[in-house]
Formats: C-alpha cells, structure tokens, sequence
C-alpha cells in the first residue's frame, strides 16, 4: 500500500482519540479531581493552674547571738578549738590502773586480802544495820518560801506578770543581770520579736525568749506592741485563713520563725486576727507564740 495514501487516515484516528493523563512516572492514566484539605482540629482549651496561696519565709539572718563575757560572739561548742600546747585529759577505765614500780606479788596478795576483809565487814554492817533500822521514806521537797516565788504584780509598773511584749529594733543586749555591768549574754537581732516579761528592777526587765533563754534588758528596749512568731517542726507550713475557720480560704502559707502582728484574741478563742506584711487574716492561737492560752488581745 502506498504510504502517502495512509498518511490522512492515521492524522484523523490521533485527532479523534479520546484525550488522557499522564502521571509522573510517565504512564497515561486518568487525573482525579484535587481533594480539598480537611480543617485542623481546633486547640483544646486548656484549664487554667490552681492559683496557691504564696508562702512567707522568715528571714535568713539570725535572731539572736550569744556572747561571752567579753561581749565577743562565742562559737558552738562542737566548733569550738582546743588552745595549742593543752592536753587532753587523761581517760581511766576500771581494770587499767598503772602498778607503781618495785611492787611485788607479795604486796598485791596481802592488798587483795585485806581488801576481801574489809568488804565482808562492811557488807555485815550494812545488813544488820537494815535488820536494825526500816528505811523511811524520802519526804517531799518543800515549797519555796513566799519571798521567792514569782511576782504576779510587777513591783515598778504595776501590771500583772507574766506579760508579753516586744523588741523595739533590731538589736538588743540581754545581760546576766539588771545593769550594765553585768557582762551581755545575748544579743537579738530580731525587731518585733515577741518575748515574755518575767520580772521587774527599777529600769530594767527579766524576759523570756521563744526558745526559752531568760535574762535582763532595758525597759527602754521594750515596746507593748503585740506580736507573735509561728511555730513547728522545720519545713512544715501554718495557714492563714481568710476567716476563722478551717475550711476557710487560706490568705498565705506561713513557715516556722515568720514574725507577725497580733491585731485581736477572743478570750477563750481558738483563733486570732493577724497580719504578716499586706497580708490579713486569721491564725490559730496553738500554732504561735506570743499570746496566752486563754488571753484576750484588743
């Protein structure tokens, strides 16, 4: 066959086939329709944190340093070193008693008899003295005479004794006695600090500190203001409550030596209103220190 005339029959079949895709491999295949995206999930909503109360740490300084008689700070006793050239004490136990020289065996045997003797008299003594005689009871101490026993009535002032007060700065000597020529045992660090008034001399005031020490300071060192310190073992925390109840609200979060204002106790109230810097609210009488068991603060 000729090809010229197979030329227009083979033009018109390629015009006349159906159209088609091609893939990226190079196949021919049908193109599908483009998928539309599918919207993102919406974020969830995401709760909001617990607001907690903030807690109030006392300060890190001291609140009082002990002193010696020379005034100086004296360090603990486990830090305290031995001056150079002293000797330790010599340790004894039963059993290792050094012999004196030239002592023969004849001596120890004669030492040893005698000592045999004398114990068996002494033992014959002490019984037939408890045949003899019945032990007595032991009678009970007799009570302090009146003169001694602790004021209720402060001799200068007027007011009852016990009382608390406060530290009027932030350093305050505490002496041996009531003067200044008694050597200073203590000095407190602490303005505010809630001490208890134990005695009274002419100027001077026999106090109590939170950890039991007693000694003399100044009346002028005093002020009548009331505060009061948290107490508890260490690392434990104190709430103060919006209002006086224990399913109250907490204000803040209070640790053990936080230095607070006393506004108010109910006589035979378990509660009183405090106040710890901008924060006001409600303690328990049992957790501070400063106030008494049963007292009425105004």
């Amino acid at each position: 066959m000729d090809l010229r005339r197979l030329l227009p029959i083979l033009s018109a079949l390629v015009l006349t086939a159906p159209a088609f895709g091609q893939s990226s491999l190079g196949s021919a295949q049908n193109v599908p329709p483009p998928r539309q995206a599918a919207p993102a999930p919406a974020p969830a909503t995401q709760p909001r944190p617990e607001q907690r109360p903030p807690v109030v740490n006392p300060p890190a300084r001291p609140q009082a340093t002990q002193r010696n008689a020379e005034g100086q700070q004296r360090a603990p006793a486990a830090q305290q070193q031995r001056p150079a050239g002293q000797q330790q004490p010599q340790q004894r136990q039963a059993g290792q008693q050094q012999r004196p020289a030239g002592q023969g065996q004849g001596n120890r045997a004669a030492a040893g008899a005698a000592a045999g003797v004398a114990a068996g008299a002494a033992a014959g003594a002490a019984a037939t003295a408890g045949a003899a005689k019945p032990t007595e009871p032991t009678p009970a101490p007799a009570p302090p005479p009146a003169a001694e026993r602790a004021p209720t009535i402060g001799s200068i002032s007027g007011r009852p004794l016990p009382r608390f007060a406060s530290l009027r700065s932030d350093e305050v000597n505490m002496r041996s006695g009531p003067g200044t020529r008694f050597p200073i045992e203590w000095t407190f660090q602490r303005r505010d600090l809630p001490v208890e008034i134990l005695r009274e001399f002419e100027l001077w005031r026999r106090i109590r500190d939170p950890d039991g020490a007693e000694g003399w300071v100044h009346q002028s060192t005093l002020i009548t203001r009331r505060s009061f310190i948290v107490r508890g073992p260490p690392g434990s925390e104190v709430m103060l409550r919006r209002r006086a109840e224990d399913q109250a609200q907490p204000v803040a979060r209070l640790r053990p030596g936080v230095v607070g204002r006393l506004r108010a106790c109910e006589a035979n109230s378990a509660w009183c209103e405090a106040q710890i810097g901008d924060h006001r609210g409600f303690i328990k009488r049992a957790d501070i220190w400063g106030v008494g068991p049963n007292e009425e603060v105004k």
